[in-house]
């Protein structure tokens, strides 16, 4: 990505977040550009990540490689039309907005390379996880691009269906909710039963990030991590068969599958 100019429209936390996991990949400070209409935000960023900062989107584009879309999804259409004209043919267009299809992007900015992507919020600490989709129009070379990219800030996955972009936004996208939610409940649940909070909390929180850095450094899946700490006639079993017996798996089912539909819902509405 050295030899690679981007430029971001839209500098907000995630863009933000791409640059600085950029910089810390060794891309050159000169090598990235970005618009931002914020003046206060303009100047942050200048002076954390050393890049050239604009007020203007045309003048960002200008000369780039990969032009990525980082502005508010409510916003998009306004912006691409009024960037469509600034735009070379062969320029990538990767746009990290939820919600926006490939069809409204083309529909805005013409016919031209394009990767939808959905992260999520552990982007942020360079933690974070990616769905991308490309179009045809989109080469090798620029696939690897736009998985160097998003990749800087965490794990990048390609999808072969546009359609799959509801369910990583179901299961990545708004996931790392879901965990929050459960800690909550840990934390409460563990107060319920007699330690001060700020102690549930920390075993909470640190009982969470072990079990999820054993999961990924493990060489088999949850089950079977589940199984081996499970042991017969104990603790864990009592509580795992509570959660089953409520209706976990099913429970859980049901809450990704709202999330896969109002993503579905939400791109029809925005890509008008």
């Amino acid at each position: 990505m050295s030899d690679t100019r981007i430029a971001f429209i839209g500098a907000g936390n995630m863009a933000a977040s791409l640059i600085g996991g950029l910089r810390a990949q060794g891309v050159p400070a000169t090598a990235i550009r970005a618009s931002e209409p914020n003046a206060d935000q303009r100047a942050r960023i200048a002076a954390e990540h050393g890049i050239e900062l604009f007020a203007d989107n045309a003048a960002a584009v200008a000369g780039a490689d990969v032009v990525v879309l980082a502005v508010k999804p409510q916003v998009m259409k306004a912006v691409c039309q009024d960037l469509a004209a600034h735009l070379s043919p062969g320029q990538l267009i990767v746009s990290i907005a939820a919600g926006i299809p490939c069809a409204s992007l083309e529909r805005w900015l013409g016919q031209r390379p394009l990767v939808r992507c959905m992260p999520n919020t552990p982007a942020l600490l360079r933690q974070g996880v990616s769905g991308l989709f490309a179009n045809a129009q989109v080469s090798a070379a620029q696939r690897q691009q736009a998985e160097q990219l998003l990749g800087a800030v965490g794990l990048a996955l390609w999808l072969d269906e546009e359609r799959l972009i509801d369910a990583v936004t179901a299961v990545s996208g708004s996931g790392p909710a879901y965990f929050f939610l459960f800690m909550e409940a840990m934390t409460a649940a563990g107060e319920k039963l007699g330690l001060p909070r700020e102690t549930a909390s920390r075993l909470t929180l640190q009982t969470a990030l072990g079990a999820a850095r054993m999961a990924c450094e493990s060489d088999v899946d949850a089950a079977e991590l589940r199984r081996r700490v499970t042991s017969p006639n104990g603790t864990t079993e009592a509580a795992i068969k509570t959660f089953q017996a409520g209706g976990f798996e099913a429970l859980v089912q049901q809450a990704l599958d709202a999330a896969a539909s109002r993503s579905a819902e939400l791109a029809e509405q925005l890509g008008q």
